[in-house]
C-alpha cells in the first residue's frame, strides 16, 4: 500500500496537498474507478482528507463520480473514477513499418487511433515528422479535442534515444543518425512538451502500468520485429542508463560467427531471433517482409509445417541464449515479450526454456515468469502516454480549465 502524508502542525501544508493530491489522481489514473473506501485502504488519508481531495480533483474537471455496483448491505457505494476527455496525450509510434497516432485519455483509454503500413523503411526525419502531424490533423478530425485538454505528445521510436532531450542518436532500421525528433514535432505541431522515448522502454512502461507486468517492480520487457527492443524495470523505476541509452539488449553480441548488423556489428542478438532472421532460415529472405507474410509463417507453423516448425525451434534456442544472459545480469520477477516475440513464442517456448536451463543460474531463473504481452500492439502507444501523464500527475494542482498553468511541473 503506498502511503502518503496527512497534513501536520508546522508542515509545509501545500507541499503535502499537492503530493496527496498526486497520490489519489494517480491511483485513479492506473486503477480506474474505485470507491473513496478503497482510496482511503490504497493511500493511508482518511476518509476527510481523501473526500476533499477527490471534490478538488472534480472541481479541477480531472475526476467524477458515478453508482457502484449494490453491496450485501446498504445502498452502492460511488466509484471515483477519471475522465478520459479531461486531459488528452497525443502518443505517436514511429515503427520499421508503420507509423501509428492515438489520443490517449487519463486513465489510459485509447479514445481514438489510426495507423498507416509504410512500403518504405528508410525514410527522411522531415518527411515523418510532417506525416506524423497530417495523421494527427486526421484524428482530430474523427475525433475532435480542444488545444487546452492537450497535456503533452509522447512519442515512442524504434531507436536509441537520449532520454534528456528526445534525440533520436541512432536508429539503423529506418536509417537515422542524430535526429532531435522532440524539437522537430514541437516546432511542426506547436504542442509542448513532447517527449520522446525507445519504443521498447515505453512498452515496458506501459506493461508495468498496465499490462502483463502490472505491479511487477523488477521486470523486462523484450519486443521485435526487424529490430529487437528491450526495456528493464528495477525496483519500480525504469532503467534508462546515463544518458537515456540502456536497454538496447537486440545488439547484445550472442553469435560470433553470426550475419552483419545494421548496426554496423555481427552476431547481434536480433539477427538471430526477429523476422528476417526467422524469414532466412526458410529461404525466404528475398521476399518482401510484409505483415501477411508474417502471418503465413506463424500460420504454417500452427499447421505443422515441418520447416516451419524447425526454424522456430533454431529462433526459440537463441531466444533463450539471449534471455539467459538477461535472467542472470537483472534477475527479473517477469519477462514479457512483446510484438513478434508474443507470436512466435507457443512455437519458440521448449527451446527457449531449455537454453534458459541449461545457462542461467538456477537461483536467478528459478523465479522468473516468461508471459506473452496483453497489450499486443498499443503497447507502444500507452507507454508514450505514460511519458506524456507524467507531467499532469506530478502537479494535478496546476490543472484548470485552460489546461495546465504557466510553469507547471514538468519532470
Amino acid at each position: 500500500m503506498q502511503r502518503v502524508a496527512e497534513t501536520k502542525v508546522g508542515s509545509n501544508s501545500e507541499t503535502v496537498r499537492r503530493d496527496n493530491l498526486k497520490a489519489i489522481l494517480d491511483h485513479l489514473h492506473r486503477l480506474g474507478p474505485v470507491s473513496r473506501s478503497d482510496l482511503v485502504a490504497r493511500t493511508g488519508l482518511n476518509r476527510s482528507t481523501v473526500g476533499v481531495l477527490v471534490g478538488e480533483l472534480s472541481q479541477r474537471g480531472l475526476v467524477d463520480e458515478i453508482p457502484g455496483d449494490r453491496g450485501l448491505r446498504g445502498r452502492p457505494s460511488p466509484l471515483v473514477r477519471p475522465i478520459p476527455e479531461s486531459a488528452v496525450v497525443l502518443a505517436v509510434e514511429i515503427a520499421v513499418d508503420s507509423l501509428a497516432v492515438a489520443l490517449v485519455g487519463l486513465g489510459g483509454s485509447i479514445l481514438h487511433q489510426v495507423r498507416l503500413r509504410l512500403d518504405q523503411v528508410t525514410r527522411q526525419p522531415q518527411e515523418t515528422v510532417e506525416e506524423i502531424a497530417h495523421m494527427i490533423e486526421g484524428l482530430r478530425a474523427a475525433h475532435p479535442f480542444p488545444d487546452s485538454r492537450v497535456v503533452a505528445v509522447g512519442v515512442a521510436v524504434v531507436g536509441v534515444v537520449r532520454n534528456s532531450d528526445g534525440l533520436v542518436h541512432l536508429a539503423p532500421n529506418i536509417g537515422w543518425s542524430g535526429v532531435p525528433l522532440a524539437s522537430l514535432l514541437a516546432d511542426l505541431l506547436g504542442i509542448s512538451p513532447v517527449v520522446v522515448g525507445n519504443e521498447a522502454d515505453l512498452a515496458c512502461i506501459a506493461e508495468h502500468t498496465r499490462g502483463t507486468g502490472s505491479g511487477i517492480p523488477d521486470l523486462f520487457y523484450l519486443s521485435g520485429e526487424v529490430g529487437i527492443g528491450g526495456g528493464a524495470m528495477v525496483g519500480g523505476d525504469l532503467l534508462f542508463g546515463a544518458a537515456g541509452y540502456g536497454g538496447e539488449v537486440g545488439h547484445m553480441t550472442v553469435n560470433l560467427d553470426g550475419v552483419g548488423c545494421r548496426c554496423g556489428s555481427s552476431g547481434c542478438w536480433e539477427t538471430e531471433i526477429g523476422e528476417e532472421a526467422l524469414l532466412r532460415r526458410l529461404g525466404r529472405s528475398d521476399e518482401p517482409r510484409t505483415p501477411e507474410l508474417i502471418d503465413e509463417v506463424i500460420g504454417a507453423a500452427g499447421e505443422g509445417d515441418e520447416q516451419v516448425v524447425t526454424a522456430m525451434a533454431s529462433l526459440g534456442r537463441w531466444l533463450g541464449i539471449g534471455l539467459a544472459t538477461l535472467i542472470n545480469v537483472f534477475n527479473p520477477r517477469m519477462i514479457v515479450l512483446g510484438g513478434f516475440l508474443a507470436r512466435v513464442y507457443p512455437f519458440a517456448a521448449a527451446e527457449m526454456y531449455g537454453e534458459i536451463s541449461r545457462r542461467a543460474l538456477a537461483v536467478t531463473r528459478s523465479g522468473v515468469v516468461i508471459e506473452p504481452s496483453s497489450l499486443g500492439d498499443e503497447a507502444q502507444l500507452l507507454g508514450a502516454a505514460e511519458r506524456g501523464f507524467e507531467r499532469l500527475l506530478a502537479d494535478p494542482g496546476s490543472w484548470t480549465a485552460n489546461g495546465m498553468e504557466v510553469g507547471a511541473a514538468t519532470d
